[in-house]
């Protein structure tokens, strides 16, 4: 209670929560909210805002603008929920091993992070895109390799952090096996920065994604707002509505998940919180 209380309690957390719950409601009932193809041409081309029958417009080939929109945040938020899970599995298993084994399986993982975190993210995101072909699982999967070497490096100071203390100590003086200790006292108490920095995760995985679409990696059966954006690009003069409503729609949920993942460092960090506010 005392971390909702907190988290209720942060102006920023609370606008943050309430665009996502906006934007994750748009995604949900975009069959309801928006009954058309996203692909379908339903008018002229570049029909501007507030034309009958299309509210946001429409792109270079008749395409309505709110559909686009609507079905859109179903696949931007579908690719950076399931690659931040896949990341957050990956890394929380790689550091946790790391950082319980410690010795040379410890140097020999952290090696292996350090190597992924030489390679400039977005690039390799790009080679393995273009090399395995554009899809939702191969944007899913360049995602989540490019994410998880963070979140193994956290986990592993987490764990290096409080396998020494008292109460892990104590349980494996009682004799617990080492999955027990793992799993009922460490992890759970290593939990806090996880969610906050997979929550932020999220956030960076949207904008790769919609970044690989805006260049013609993301799946071509699929609407996404970097889609929209990408083909709009050559129009922004003649039809500004093309690119600015996707691109807003990118800004919007990007700055309420890092709203939300703020809000939730400080509910989970009080400590922390309060230094802020001194």
């Amino acid at each position: 209670m005392g971390f909702v209380r907190a988290f209720l309690r942060n102006p920023g957390g609370m606008i943050g929560l309430v665009l996502l719950v906006g934007v994750v409601a748009v995604a949900i009932f975009a069959p309801l909210l928006v009954p058309v193809d996203p692909w379908e041409m339903v008018g002229a081309p570049f029909e501007p805002p507030l034309s009958p029958d299309l509210p946001l417009g429409s792109d270079t080939m008749g395409r309505d603008i709110a559909a686009g929109l609507a079905h859109g945040a179903r696949v931007s938020l579908a690719i950076g929920l399931a690659s931040t899970l896949a990341a957050v599995l990956v890394g929380v298993v790689i550091g946790a091993t790391a950082g319980w084994c410690g010795g040379l399986v410890e140097t020999a993982l952290m090696r292996i992070a350090e190597l992924f975190q030489t390679i400039p993210g977005f690039i390799l995101a790009v080679l393995l895109v273009a090399t395995l072909g554009p899809s939702l699982a191969h944007e899913i999967l360049a995602i989540a390799v490019i994410s998880w070497p963070p979140l193994a490096r956290l986990t592993r100071a987490e764990f290096l952090r409080l396998k020494g203390r008292d109460f892990v100590r104590a349980a494996a003086c009682q004799g617990e096996r080492p999955a027990a200790l793992i799993l009922r006292h460490i992890l759970p108490n290593a939990l806090a920065p996880i969610i906050v920095t997979g929550s932020l995760t999220v956030a960076t995985a949207i904008l790769i994604e919609s970044a690989l679409s805006f260049l013609g990696l993301g799946d071509p059966n699929l609407m996404s707002w970097g889609y929209m954006v990408g083909a709009a690009r050559t129009v922004i003069r003649q039809a500004w509505w093309t690119s600015v409503f996707p691109g807003a729609a990118i800004l919007i949920t990007v700055l309420a998940i890092n709203l939300v993942g703020e809000a939730l460092n400080d509910a989970l960090n009080p400590r922390l919180a309060r230094g802020r506010g001194a």
